[in-house]
C-alpha cells in the first residue's frame, strides 16, 4: 500500500483522486480483506496551504500561533481496501507562521497499559501542549516517551508513527 500510494501520488492529482485510485487498486487484489487508514496531504510550502483527504485515519492535530493544540475534525472517508468504488473528499486549511501540524497513527492513542486503559486523545493533547513551542523532533520524541511510560510493560500491538511539521512562513 505504501508503494502504491507513493506511485499514485507521484502521478499527480488531488489527495481525493490519489486515494480513490489507491483504494480501487487495493480492492482488486484484497482476498484477505485487509485495510489501511491513510491521511494524505499535499503541502504547498510557499503558501502554507495543505490540501488533504482522510481515509479512516486519526484526526490531525494542529497548533495555531500561541494557542494550544486542537484536533482538526476533518471529514473521514472509509478505509482503503474496504470497498471498491468509494469517493473521498478533499479539504483545505492554511498554516500560518509558527503553526504546528501533528499527524500520528492510532497506535499512539490506542496504546494500552497493563490495566487495559487507552492512552487516548486527551492525554496526547496534554503532552503536545506541554511541548507546543519545542522543535518537531522534540515533540515527537516527548510523545513517544510519554506513551512508553504510560504503557509500561504491556505489549505493543500496533505501530506508533508520528510526524510534526512547523510552518515558518514564507519569509523563512
Amino acid at each position: 500500500s505504501k508503494i502504491l500510494l507513493y506511485n499514485y501520488a507521484m502521478m499527480g492529482g488531488t489527495p481525493r483522486e490519489v486515494l480513490e485510485r489507491l483504494n480501487d487498486t487495493i480492492c482488486k487484489k484484497n482476498d484477505d480483506s485487509m485495510f489501511v487508514t491513510v491521511w494524505f496531504g499535499i503541502y504547498t510550502i510557499s503558501t502554507g496551504i495543505i490540501t488533504a483527504a482522510n481515509a479512516g485515519h486519526a484526526y490531525p492535530i494542529i497548533k495555531r500561533g500561541e494557542n494550544g493544540f486542537e484536533i482538526l475534525k476533518d471529514r473521514h472517508g472509509f478505509v482503503i481496501g474496504g470497498m471498491s468504488g468509494l469517493k473521498y473528499r478533499d479539504y483545505e486549511f492554511k498554516m500560518e507562521s509558527g503553526d504546528v501540524l501533528f499527524l500520528y497513527t492510532d497506535g499512539v492513542t490506542e496504546a494500552t497499559n497493563l490495566n487495559e486503559e487507552l492512552y487516548g486523545e486527551e492525554r496526547l493533547q496534554k503532552v503536545l501542549d506541554i511541548y507546543k513551542d519545542a522543535t518537531p523532533e522534540t515533540i515527537c520524541a516527548e510523545v513517544k516517551i510519554d506513551v512508553d511510560k504510560f504503557v509500561g510493560e504491556a505489549p505493543q500491538f500496533d505501530d506508533i508513527t508520528m510526524l510534526a511539521i512547523r510552518y515558518k512562513g514564507t519569509e523563512n
